[in-house]
């Protein structure tokens, strides 16, 4: 459910109850494609973690925000961060003094 290039930084945009436009992430993820973008969400509502809301106005007007279920990974994911943070690698860069 998770697997795609820009899955994790869609969610991440939308964690904490966030809702946000097609064009918004496209501005927040400059490096993924509209054509991914919107595969990427399609599969992600299809698999019941991000929901779209179509609001009936001229132009058109699709917002997108994490389900419930969705919004339950933000403790794991937060975790996971905190895990490649504390990895050796990234505490030996930040203590070295530029040579």
């Amino acid at each position: 459910m998770l697997e795609g290039r820009w899955k994790l930084d869609i969610m991440f945009q939308l964690f904490g109850g966030h809702v946000r436009r097609f064009s918004d992430l496209e501005r927040a993820i400059p490096a993924v494609s509209q054509k991914m973008l919107s595969q990427q969400l399609r599969q992600m509502e299809r698999d019941g973690i991000v929901r779209r809301i179509v609001h009936p106005q001229v132009p058109p007007r699709v917002d997108y925000e994490l389900t419930d279920w969705g919004q339950s990974l933000c403790p794991a994911l937060d975790a996971l961060l905190g895990w490649v943070a504390a990895r050796p690698e990234a505490q030996a860069s930040e203590t070295k003094e530029p040579g």
